[in-house]
């Protein structure tokens, strides 16, 4: 029996306002300049609540309706349709905030039984690649307490930020309890391997899946290109490639925002996602499954070795150059770092949550300089103008934070 392992990235960042140097000077002039005031001024709020609740309509609320149908539908029947989601913080907070019955939605889908949730950073963030782990360790925590708190599980499987993984990483989430890890399938590290197998981490017993990334992409990226050969890509169509691929476990994993918001329901995307379940168990020797279920249901064959030097992720060149890839990135992340001890120094739940909100990975996303489709996908989710804009917005909130930090400084002398 072959699983099918469907995994899905949910996650809504916070994005920085362009206007946030006029509101601190306003704010500071009322006399209510607090750290827990911050957020609303250096983040678009506006913004981020218009993006949520189209992407909410036309994506989270149809889509997570159809998983939940379908999931009915074969309730009764031998092989269960299962599926994973790895949910952020941010987009709960978001969720709660702005469409709280798109939790419910969720929770409805979780108490099912056949929907595991997979834990990440709280704040999808570069974590993964500050040194030491503390900080992904932190957040990690952070998240797993958020499920229990809103959804009443504990996660036994765990991705780091767009499925970024070295040997160091796995070893220290095993060490925190958690049995899977989800990744990557690279080519440069599989070699003639096949991503569709469980593999094991290379200094611990932690269990390994690997995403295949081809058949990944025929629907994330290329579902809705008219100009690629295998268009339309329909669920009968799909389930024969799934049904032919050798292996014992085959991971697709994709942002959630694929069915509606980045391929529009006008292209066919929500059929495919409703139709996608029956196709697949016409074949008698497929089956859903989920990261937790599959891992142990099937054999490792061997170790997934990736130094800590060599981070890999899903992400262009499938390594950590998306977040840290040019000079503007680098010096952020530096400066980011350089203050994280003043925020422990100083103390205080405000100050180190807004620290930790500009950890979230899309601020450094967005100020990649790449080529080609990398730089189209970049341009596709950024809402600035272009790299700069995004540094210099990154650097304006730096600076705020850094006068607050230095105003606490004042206090306590």
């Amino acid at each position: 029996m072959k699983d099918i392992v469907l995994f899905f990235e949910v996650h809504q960042p916070y994005r920085l306002d362009r206007r946030m140097l006029e509101k601190l000077i306003a704010s500071a002039m009322r006399g209510s300049l607090e750290p827990k005031h911050l957020e609303e001024i250096i983040f678009d709020q506006g913004l981020n609540k218009i993006v949520f609740e189209r992407a909410a309509s036309k994506c989270y609320i149809p889509a997570s309706k159809i998983i939940l149908e379908n999931i009915k539908n074969f309730m009764n029947s031998d092989r269960k349709f299962m599926v994973s989601f790895g949910i952020s913080g941010t987009f709960i907070e978001q969720a709660l905030r702005w469409a709280p019955n798109l939790v419910e939605l969720f929770q409805e889908l979780v108490s099912t039984g056949y929907v595991e949730l997979v834990a990440q950073t709280y704040y999808h963030s570069i974590a993964p690649l500050i040194p030491g782990y503390r900080e992904l360790m932190e957040q990690v925590d952070e998240h797993v307490k958020l499920l229990r708190e809103v959804f009443g599980v504990t996660p036994s499987a765990v991705e780091c930020t767009e499925f970024m993984y070295n040997n160091d990483m796995a070893c220290q989430l095993y060490s925190a309890g958690f049995k899977v890890i989800l990744t990557e399938g690279v080519d440069t590290v599989l070699g003639w391997r096949s991503p569709n197998f469980v593999y094991r981490g290379y200094l611990c017993d932690i269990k390994v899946l690997t995403r295949n990334y081809r058949l990944s992409d025929d629907v994330g990226f290329r579902f809705s290109n008219i100009s690629w050969d295998q268009y339309p890509l329909t669920a009968s169509k799909y389930a024969s490639w799934l049904a032919a691929t050798p292996g014992d476990v085959i991971l697709l994993a994709m942002d959630f925002e694929t069915f509606g918001e980045h391929h529009w329901p006008e292209t066919g995307i929500h059929d495919f996602l409703r139709y996608l379940p029956r196709e697949v168990l016409k074949y008698e020797h497929l089956r859903f499954s989920t990261p937790s279920r599959a891992a142990f249901d099937h054999p490792v064959v061997d170790v997934y070795d990736v130094p800590p030097w060599a981070t890999i992720s899903w992400a262009d060149e499938r390594d950590a150059s998306p977040w840290l890839g040019n000079f503007m990135q680098k010096s952020a992340f530096n400066l980011l770092l350089e203050l994280r001890k003043y925020v422990d120094s100083l103390g205080g739940p405000s100050l180190a949550r807004l620290w930790k909100l500009l950890t979230i990975s899309d601020h450094f996303y967005y100020m990649a300089t790449k080529f080609g489709s990398f730089d189209e996908v970049h341009k596709y989710f950024s809402p600035y103008k272009n790299a700069v804009d995004a540094y210099t917005l990154f650097i304006q909130a730096l600076s705020i934070l850094s006068y607050i930090i230095a105003e606490k400084a004042r206090e306590t002398r």
